[in-house]
């Protein structure tokens, strides 16, 4: 089956047809800059011209920067806070006349990874961190996702929010090496260790492609591996949420 797959993020939104029983995307991946300030009517425009470029018709499925339950977005992180308590299922696709469901972007990550990389045949507690601009996750029991668990905005002992100690965007802001980076990220890493004893660790979003220079820093009891799809993660795993939705 084919299904337009989304990511929307903070400073672009990026879509590709995907096929949902490979997991491959079927055309480019097309991106336009996220519209600034990304309020509800901007941000469904522009999937609205995702649409048109793609020629689209079908299914759509958007990984949303937000806890969302039921369509409707809850949270919003690095877009407007005027998406809290909006149904952007309804928004989106009166807005692209196309069938639309929205699920958390990390969320999309780990069901790209648990359909098609890493979490394949992977039983037990399965976590899926996403290392960019902040820290996203995607929690799995036995396969089945427990959506929305947004573990990058928990404080550490130290007191500081996770997300502000240990994401890529934390190492860029505060021009930390690799290895001194690791080191804070091992710390986020080993609380969430103690939290779920997980086992498996995947790691997704951009730091992910540089996981030789910071992985002799985590000193976990849980095997970590890098996510398989990387940028595309969100993109396909987006088409799959909206496959199960249909």
């Amino acid at each position: 089956m084919l299904v337009l797959g989304v990511d929307i993020g903070g400073s672009g939104i990026k879509g590709a047809i995907v096929n949902t029983e490979t997991g491959e995307l079927v055309s480019e991946r097309h991106r336009i800059d996220t519209p600034q300030p990304a309020t509800p009517e901007a941000v469904a425009a522009v999937l609205a011209q995702l649409v048109v470029h793609f020629h689209w018709n079908g299914p759509v499925g958007c990984g949303f920067p937000a806890a969302v339950q039921h369509g409707v977005a809850l949270t919003a992180s690095n877009i407007s806070k005027e998406f809290i308590q909006t149904d952007i299922d309804k928004l989106f696709s009166e807005a692209t006349t196309c069938a639309c469901f929205n699920v958390n972007d990390a969320d999309a990550a780990g069901l790209a990874e648990m359909h098609f990389g890493h979490g394949v045949g992977q039983s037990g507690v399965v976590l899926l961190v996403t290392v960019g601009t902040g820290l996203g996750t995607a929690l799995f029991t036995d396969g089945n996702l427990l959506p929305n668990t947004e573990l990058g905005h928990i404080f550490l002992e130290n007191g500081v929010k996770a997300e502000r100690y240990a994401s890529d965007a934390a190492r860029k802001i505060e021009d930390l090496g690799w290895k001194t980076w690791g080191k804070r990220f091992n710390t986020y890493l080993t609380a969430m260790e103690r939290l779920f004893w997980p086992d498996l660790i995947i790691l997704g979003g951009g730091a992910s492609k540089k996981f030789d220079k910071f992985q002799d820093q985590l000193a976990l009891n849980t095997p970590v591996k890098p996510a398989v799809f990387l940028n595309q993660a969100g993109i396909v795993g987006a088409a799959l949420f909206a496959k199960s939705k249909l």
